[in-house]
């Protein structure tokens, strides 16, 4: 790659690209890694641990269970699962066999399973216990034919089960019959099966078979399977390690990943922890406080990953101060932006500077990284990647302007799971996939987010960013959480409309307006500030915009 304006900043010892042909098959990783670091502890959950060799024993022997019940390299196998062993059991044990993961949102509704299952033909899936009866609702209506029921803990067991199989052939608890010709039973048993049914095929892949169908979080219209390959996988995971290997590597790190596995962010992370031997450290439920604060203060870690809701989430809870961070290196930021308020009140609390990274499903995810500890901006592009920003036109815009950020490089997904209009809507002419995202560059290639582009509110022919709100109102020390949208206006085309949960009930509208009246020219100004009890949110804690819209749709249709 021709020198770029970031090159320059990268921190000593970044290589300016990785090696891509260098790349194996997840697979290969996984096994590569369950024979480099045995005895090392590979995942932990409610304080049950496996270590990296009984993660090896239990994902090969589902592997070999998947082989035997009849699905083919390609086929595709459904993660409905919270943060927990089993997610990352069938994980592997889905490379490995040479078939397509497919993580699914566990707090799905019915109709937005059937849709992801529809989709994606997943004929597979292994799902929570408390997660079956949103299942069996729209079962009937997919390609499922084999539905393992999987326990967030109690995994560790059965790996003296299988030793034992391996030496001396037992009976095992057959399959059940769940109607139509489907067959369900405990993953438990899946495994077992496995274990005693000899040995697992081997499967040839190459690094641009599909490794993940990655859905897109939905935040601005209907989910869509970003296809993403082992090579795009592994390059991502390249790329990061440039950026953190030299923080972790080279001992026995722990990282906190209080974030949902189905979601590309921590799902990269928990590879990554794989591909350096940490030990995952998994949060079942990362929606309450309480449950991150208690596995953060259970023993020290050496990283911690995050979302800016999940950071003002914690600093808004005062048994933050009595967590140990003496060993913490790492803390990263992503998702979205790190609003500064809350960057500093994270500080405050006597945790460690947040290092904000910036990525998307469709790059699997890496895109771009800051120096370590350093937050408000999204970074500089990682190795092998190549960035524009370009105006409404598709034209370059000047150093400093505003413009949507294009990516080219290894990590990009290969297109949109049967659409191929939407793929073709997504790039540009020579590779130039369009992330939506509104940027400026400084001179030193460091990116500041604007917004997101179908989040702009255009106000009398000015262009008004929901994040530059948001951010300023994040600065009063009575507002919780603020999101804002666009809606119609007469005199303006569109207008601000805030949504604020207030820490104080006493704050009001009007204190609001007059707060970002001083921060903020006329124009960007809230014409409409309404006070509720939350936000909408995805389950990664990201703020749905959307809903706030269907929202105030409903009610006025209603009125």
């Amino acid at each position: 790659m021709e020198a770029r304006r970031w090159h320059s900043s990268y921190p000593s010892g970044i290589p300016l690209e990785i090696d891509v042909d260098a790349q194996a098959t997840l697979g290969s990783m996984i096994v590569r890694a369950v024979a480099s670091f045995a005895m090392r502890p590979a995942v932990t959950c409610l304080e049950e641990s496996l270590s990296y060799a009984e993660l090896g024993i239990l994902s090969e022997a589902l592997a070999t269970f998947l082989q035997q019940s009849g699905l083919r390299k390609g086929d595709r196998v459904a993660l409905m699962l919270p943060s927990c062993p089993a997610f990352l059991i069938g994980l592997a044990a889905i490379f490995q066999a040479g078939m397509v993961a497919v993580p699914v949102n566990p707090l799905y509704t019915p109709r937005e399973l059937k849709h992801q299952l529809q989709d994606s033909d997943a004929t597979c899936i292994i799902v929570a216990d408390q997660l079956q009866q949103p299942l069996q609702q729209v079962l009937e209506e997919t390609s499922i034919v084999q539905v393992l029921t999987a326990p967030v803990v109690g995994m560790k067991p059965i790996v003296g089960q299988l030793v034992a199989l391996a030496k001396h052939a037992g009976e095992v608890q057959q399959a059940g019959t769940a109607g139509g010709g489907r067959t369900c039973q405990p993953l438990v048993d899946a495994i077992l099966q496995g274990g005693r049914g000899g040995s697992l095929s081997p499967v040839a892949q190459t690094t641009e078979d599909i490794a993940i169908l990655q859905y897109t979080g939905g935040t601005t219209g209907v989910s869509k399977g970003a296809v993403l390959t082992h090579k795009s996988v592994c390059a991502s995971l390249a790329q990061i390690l440039t950026w953190v290997g030299p923080t972790l590597a080279g001992s026995e790190a722990s990282m906190v990943t209080p974030l949902p596995l189905y979601h590309i962010f921590p799902l990269a992370t928990a590879l990554l922890a794989l591909s350096l031997g940490c030990e995952n450290r998994l949060v079942p439920n990362p929606r309450e406080a309480g449950s991150v604060l208690a596995e953060l203060k259970r023993r020290p870690f050496q990283m911690l990953v995050g979302v800016n809701t999940l950071f003002n989430s914690l600093v808004n809870t005062p048994e933050l101060i009595s967590v140990d961070f003496s060993a913490t290196r790492l803390v990263i930021g992503a998702g979205a932006s790190i609003q500064d308020a809350i960057a500093k009140r994270w500080l405050a609390a006597g945790a460690p500077p947040v290092t904000e990274a910036y990525g998307l499903t469709e790059t699997s995810p890496s895109a771009t990284f800051n120096p370590p500890g350093r937050s408000g901006s999204i970074g500089i592009p990682v190795p092998s990647t190549d960035v524009r920003l370009v105006d409404e036109s598709g034209h370059d815009v000047p150093l400093g302007v505003a413009g949507e950020l294009l990516i080219k490089g290894p990590q990009l997904f290969s297109g949109y799971w049967n659409q191929e209009a939407e793929t073709r809507k997504a790039f540009l002419d020579g590779g130039w996939f369009r992330t939506g995202d509104i940027v400026v560059m400084d001179e030193l290639g460091f990116m500041t987010m604007v917004d997101r582009k179908k989040d702009m509110i255009l106000v009398s022919g000015f262009n008004v960013y929901p994040n530059e709100i948001e951010a300023v109102v994040a600065m009063m020390t009575d507002v919780l959480e603020a999101a804002c949208i666009g809606v119609p206006d007469d005199r303006s085309g569109e207008a601000p409309h805030l949504f604020i949960v207030p820490r104080n009930m006493t704050l009001t509208p009007e204190q609001v307006e007059a707060h970002c009246r001083s921060h903020l020219a006329a124009y960007k100004v809230p014409r409409h500030i309404t006070l509720i009890d939350a936000l909408p949110k995805s389950t990664v804690g990201k703020i749905l915009r959307k809903d706030l819209r269907s929202r105030l749709a409903a009610e006025q249709s209603n009125a």
